[in-house]
């Protein structure tokens, strides 16, 4: 379980002295217990509980919130409170079976949330726990190393922040490309509004490894608080572009959207549905659509027949000849498509088409071809199995071009 993704919009920790300890278990062991007790004045007793879970006091508010999620098991906000303060004080549990109780817990929670509709991030990783609860993190092979990070763990949901400081340094000392150490340096600034220190550490854990998702998407929560619009978006591009096919990397490029008014969306290419089918490499149905259409959709006869030239094993074993069998692949749907742009482009130079009149997924089509943004769309909009395995090769030549998709293209509506 990867303790850095359940970071992802909720940073809080709290303080366990031995007498919550007690009484925390004795909750998650027996979450009965509380159901006989009564809330006097739900309105009061709701407002404390978020108010305290705000000010990251967990121990404080998980009884207060295991008594009003009993008097009202449907108030979402409450319940998703009460699934995440679970999880966070099972860090702090020094037995094992009751770390394991309490992740299985939060789990627990967390399915219920989503069953009352919850889309909340966090609640989406609780529901990825093992049934089970699962095991707790670890963070390097390396004892000391682990040790130390598991201190600073420890220490964050004390809310000791200079103890966690120097374990995740000490950490980074030991080796020096422990990537959750210079994150979890940054979160900890974070969580204490010192917004500059906190984006100088997450810079440096993208710096430890540009291809995870977690820094920048943290580095751009740091800018966004500093209402760094612009900024903030680039962080949140490198989110995406870091791990384009987990949901959490939207998450930050998502809120953005939100909390600037931004309409997010891909340029909208719609490609007939049935244009090419594959049986076996012998039988492949292309779809034909006749020529002389004024909106330029004739264009898909001719990525038809690229692809179906490509779904040959003649083509495609010249092409990719270390893969055993046949798979759609970027090349093959990046060439289809620069096909049907190409020869669009032909008409409208030999006036047998007006731009105007263009069909419009056609005329986007001619677009992102203009500005060689093909390929990343095809990764970031339409990628299937196939073509997502030639995601990593093509990001490691040509990021600013994901880049630049990202920026020109998806955070403006699809397109200026």
């Amino acid at each position: 379980m990867k303790t850095d993704r359940l970071r992802a919009h909720q940073r809080n920790r709290s303080a366990l002295n031995l007498a919550c300890f007690i009484f925390a278990l004795c909750l998650l062991l027996h979450p009965g217990f509380v159901r006989a007790q009564e809330v006097e004045n739900y309105p009061a007793g709701r407002a404390r509980a978020l108010l305290l879970y705000e000010q990251q006091k967990m121990v404080d508010a998980l009884p207060l919130l295991e008594r009003l999620h009993a008097a009202n098991p449907k108030d979402l906000k409450i319940l998703e409170a009460l699934a995440w303060s679970t999880y966070v004080n099972s860090a702090t549990f020094t037995d094992a079976a009751a770390q394991k109780q309490a992740r299985k817990r939060a789990r627990d929670l967390g399915l219920k949330a989503k069953e009352l509709g919850s889309h909340d991030g966090l609640i989406e990783e609780l529901v990825n726990f093992p049934p089970d609860g699962g095991e707790p993190a670890s963070y390097s092979s390396r004892k000391e190393v682990d040790e130390a990070m598991r201190a600073g763990e420890a220490a964050f949901a004390r809310g000791d922040f200079s103890k966690a400081l120097e374990a995740y340094e000490r950490a980074l000392k030991l080796d020096p490309k422990q990537y959750e150490a210079a994150l979890f340096m940054g979160d900890v600034y974070y969580k204490q509004q010192k917004l500059e220190q906190a984006g100088e550490w997450f810079a440096k854990a993208t710096a430890i490894n540009p291809d995870r998702e977690t820094a920048y998407r943290y580095w751009g929560d740091s800018l966004l608080a500093g209402d760094k619009k612009e900024e903030a978006l680039r962080r949140f591009a490198e989110a995406v572009i870091a791990d384009p096919y987990s949901r959490l990397s939207w998450a930050g490029l998502v809120n953005w959207g939100k909390r600037y008014d931004v309409q997010l969306a891909h340029p909208r290419i719609d490609v007939p549905a049935s244009s090419v089918q594959r049986k076996d490499d012998k039988n492949i149905t292309i779809f034909m659509n006749p020529d002389g259409k004024a909106d330029g959709t004739d264009a898909w006869t001719f990525y038809s027949i690229s692809r179906a030239a490509w779904m040959t094993e003649k083509k495609f074993k010249e092409a990719f000849p270390n893969e055993p069998q046949y798979r759609h692949s970027l090349r093959e749907e990046a060439e289809s498509l620069r096909l049907a742009a190409e020869m669009t482009a032909k008409k409208l130079q030999e006036g047998k088409l007006k731009k105007e009149q263009l069909d419009l997924s056609i005329a986007n089509l001619l677009r992102l071809n203009h500005d060689g943004l093909l390929e990343a769309f095809i990764l970031l909009a339409k990628a299937d199995a196939g073509i997502a395995k030639d995601y990593d090769a093509y990001r490691r030549e040509h990021r600013d071009k994901l880049r630049q998709y990202v920026v020109d293209y998806i955070s403006t509506g699809g397109g200026k």
